[in-house]
């Protein structure tokens, strides 16, 4: 029933257009990172190297979404859509024409970027259509285009065998034409959204608030760790285990269509058992996992692990986005670009910890701990603060309140709410 009644609310062409986008943009920004094995090999990188050019395009994302962010407050998330597909065919070009040195090479990933940032734009595209008690699933289902990962890792190796690691950025131009016209076709701004309305001021407001730091945590090793990891584990496993440079792009692949996959699935699991409640669970397991996958042995025993840890990572993106909204409803699309830089600043430090580690200490197994303490120190902060949330602005576990209850104040400060005892 509840399934049901979600399809008849919204409006699913634009769902499914924000999906579209949001999925080919994660496939070109993590797609240096899927050709990382191609390149490293021609210009003879070093482990630290290595990790720093797979990082690279996630900073640029991380920077360039605080002004998508922005821009979706302004000019309105379809417009801003548009926008950053033109310009991420930019750094397509550059890379197929271009980039035939590690310095162009490193400012083509920077620019590529722009196509991390579309998280600031799809979701609330996708978000101003639903009511509150939808908003884990319709956040789930657009942020479910992480899974343009898996088309980077799948098919960027098997393509840079046959033409070249340059070509398949030239490949990469086709499937983004296509979802810009779908994009234009489909898209539609949700009722009552007045682009122009946000100021510099909101956005800043939100800015300041404490509770944006704690969700800039929280998001930085969810979507951080997902997309840190998907960039690297290609050069990871071939490094580790001797995997060919295609069957570690395959590997990868597995473990981020199980992330990408159970995305939906935590934001709808949110909805109904509460977003905190799920996170506890996540973020203890993501911490245990990380520690168990210093002791495989075997590439098959590893990539076992590395899905339930990008499983559990992609569930976790779901849960803090059923949160986001209830917190943030006012200025969504500036705490989405906020938030979204603090995960692109999450992925950024993923390659480069496990390529330092590798360089230091001649084992990734350092990195793989210092990720797991940052998985911990997750948990903690997460027990600390939901009892200052619970009963202020989201209900108990992270529940959404009843509508009828809340009272919303001026835009880019706190909820009040008034809970009926049960």
């Amino acid at each position: 029933m509840a399934n049901r009644s979600f399809w008849r609310v919204g409006h699913w062409p634009t769902l499914f257009s924000a999906f579209l986008y949001f999925d080919v943009s994660f496939m070109i920004w993590v797609l240096l990172g899927a050709l990382g094995n191609y390149v490293a090999a021609q210009f003879q990188l070093s482990p630290a190297e290595k990790g720093l050019m797979t990082a690279v395009p996630l900073l640029g994302g991380s920077l360039l979404r605080l002004v998508l962010g922005h821009l979706t407050d302004t000019i309105g998330p379809k417009r801003t859509g548009l926008l950053g597909m033109a310009v991420t065919a930019v750094p397509l070009c550059l890379g197929w024409l271009w980039a035939d040195s590690m310095p162009k090479l490193y400012l083509v990933g920077l620019l590529l970027g722009v196509a991390g940032a579309s998280f600031a734009a799809a979701l609330p595209l996708a978000g101003r259509w639903y009511p509150p008690q939808y908003q884990g699933l319709a956040m789930g289902i657009a942020g479910a285009g992480n899974s343009g990962t898996l088309f980077a890792t799948l098919f960027a190796p098997r393509l840079a065998e046959l033409y070249g690691w340059r070509a398949v950025f030239a490949l990469a131009l086709i499937p983004l034409i296509l979802v810009a016209v779908v994009f234009v076709c489909c898209a539609r701004e949700a009722p009552g959204s007045r682009p122009g309305g946000a100021c510099r001021e909101s956005f800043l407001s939100v800015l300041r608030e404490r509770d944006t730091g704690i969700f800039c945590f929280f998001y930085a090793i969810t979507f951080g760790g997902f997309v840190g990891l998907a960039s690297f584990l290609s050069v990871y496993l071939h490094d580790r285990y001797g995997v060919s440079r295609v069957a570690a792009g395959d590997l990868t692949s597995l473990t981020v269509l199980a992330g990408s996959l159970l995305r939906p699935v935590g934001g709808a699991l949110a909805d109904r058992f509460g977003g905190l409640r799920m996170l506890r669970l996540l973020y203890g397991s993501v911490g245990l996992l990380l520690v168990l996958v210093t002791r495989a042995d075997t590439a098959g025993v590893a990539t076992a692990l590395l899905v339930g840890i990008m499983a559990c990572l992609g569930m976790g993106n779901g849960a803090v986005f059923q949160l986001v909204p209830h917190r943030y409803s006012a200025n969504l699309g500036a705490a989405t670009g906020i938030l979204g830089a603090a995960g692109g600043c999450g992925g950024f430090v993923v390659p480069n910890l496990l390529g330092s580690s590798r360089q230091w200490f001649d084992s990734y197994e350092p990195g793989y701990f210092g990720l797991a303490m940052m998985a911990a120190l997750a948990l903690v902060v997460l027990l600390r603060v939901e009892v200052r949330w619970v009963g202020r602005w989201i209900a108990e576990h992270g529940r959404a309140l009843p509508r009828a209850e809340e009272v919303w104040l001026r835009p880019g400060r706190e909820t009040e709410v008034a809970v009926s005892p049960k």
